[in-house]
């Protein structure tokens, strides 16, 4: 195997002229060797600040498109920079490095770093290690220790309203004890910053508790607000809220408009994939590829995987009737309700009578759309009214 070789040329702009390289030329710092690393590494406090910043955030972009490319070594090194917006882009550049043993300097970060940026920062990329922890793919400590620090940091009162706020979406990814109590606080902050921090944790919870105030929150003025609450109904699978979704791709804002289309293809249905098909054909480049992804999303989640799997032949000893059992019961397993009374008195604005109602126990409960194959012969204006 041909040892790979970063060019004499890209050595010697860093080295010799301290410029930014072309970011093509970038992808050769991607797994860098250990001897490459130590050069790079005596290099990298010559360099000016504004090309170290330019830098980090151009390994980041290239990273964040193409998976394959792995430039963690530099941005530990670089998290630990005197400037401050190189540390916090340093640590943003780590949101998939699945390494536990990043936790604990994450942690020192969070609590120790005098700006608040950097802090948030790290409350940003624990938030990748909750959702390992709560996956079950790292192990309780790393788990237990960063779920704590995060609390720590969000009941903090004298924290910074930013860093708290990432603290709280970081803990979105978890059920443990306290944090809906910590989210459903955050939503009722003065600070709308807070409230749209509170409805991604919201979305990031998967919990059906929170599908009232996220439908609720796909009509309010602000772009911020509405682009969380869009990716939320997406995140928590509400089919209730594609009519509304639907509406969205025509919003005024790109971003929400690309979000909606994300959205639908996370729900899917019949109606979903109408929209979706339908934009496919936009003018908008953007919009095309952004229904694309989401055709290709809504056909993995919610195609019929059967033909090719078939029931499991062995899951802590299921049978393959059990299996059977489990999907003629599926509808039952999606029906939720909503169940946070100390929040109803401020939803009297939920505009959705026909499709909600309240139970002997004075807890909401959704009425839902028919499945898909018992409603094949039914006229599209029906499911498309649903909600008027």
């Amino acid at each position: 195997m041909t040892e790979k070789k970063i060019t004499d040329s890209l050595w010697q702009l860093l080295e010799e002229f301290q410029e930014m390289p072309e970011a093509r030329d970038l992808k050769q710092f991607s797994g860098l060797l250990e001897k490459d690393m130590q050069r790079f590494t005596a290099a990298w406090p010559m360099l000016p600040v504004a090309v170290r910043r330019e830098l980090v955030q151009t390994w980041s972009t290239l990273a964040e498109a193409d998976f394959e490319l792995d430039f963690s070594a530099i941005f530990r090194m670089a998290m630990y920079d005197q400037d401050a917006e190189v540390r916090a882009a340093a640590i943003l550049g780590l949101f998939e490095d699945e390494d536990v043993r990043l936790v604990p300097q994450l942690i020192e970060i969070l609590k120790h770093d005098a700006v608040a940026a950097v802090r948030a920062a790290a409350a940003q990329t624990l938030a990748h290690f909750v959702l390992l922890g709560e996956l079950n793919k790292i192990r309780p400590r790393p788990f237990d220790t960063a779920c704590a620090a995060l609390t720590a940091t969000y009941n903090n009162p004298d924290e910074d309203l930013d860093v708290r706020r990432r603290a709280i979406e970081a803990l979105g990814y978890t059920g443990i004890a306290g944090v809906p109590e910590m989210i459903a606080d955050a939503y009722a902050h003065p600070e709308e910053r807070m409230r749209i921090s509170a409805i991604t944790a919201m979305g990031r919870s998967a919990d059906k508790r929170w599908a009232k105030i996220a439908y609720q929150e796909l009509f309010n003025p602000l772009p911020e607000m509405r682009y969380e609450a869009t990716r939320a109904c997406g995140e928590l699978s509400l089919s209730e809220a594609v009519p509304a979704l639907i509406e969205l791709v025509e919003d005024v804002n790109p971003d929400i408009q690309q979000m909606a289309l994300w959205a639908l293809g996370q729900i899917g249905g019949k109606q979903a994939q109408r929209a979706l098909e339908h934009h496919i054909h936009s003018e908008n480049p953007a919009l095309r590829q952004a229904a694309q992804d989401a055709l290709e999303e809504l056909d993995f989640f919610h195609g019929d995987l059967s033909t090719f799997f078939g029931p499991p032949t062995e899951f802590e000893g299921a049978s393959e009737e059990s299996w059977a059992a489990e999907d003629d019961d599926l509808d039952a397993k999606l029906r939720f309700g909503f169940g946070i009374a100390d929040l109803d008195e401020d939803m009297d604005d939920f505009d959705a009578e026909d499709d909600f109602e309240v139970d002997e126990d004075g807890e909401f409960r959704t009425l839902y759309f028919e499945s898909d194959e018992d409603d094949e012969d039914e006229d599209d204006e029906d499911e498309e009214d649903l909600w008027d």
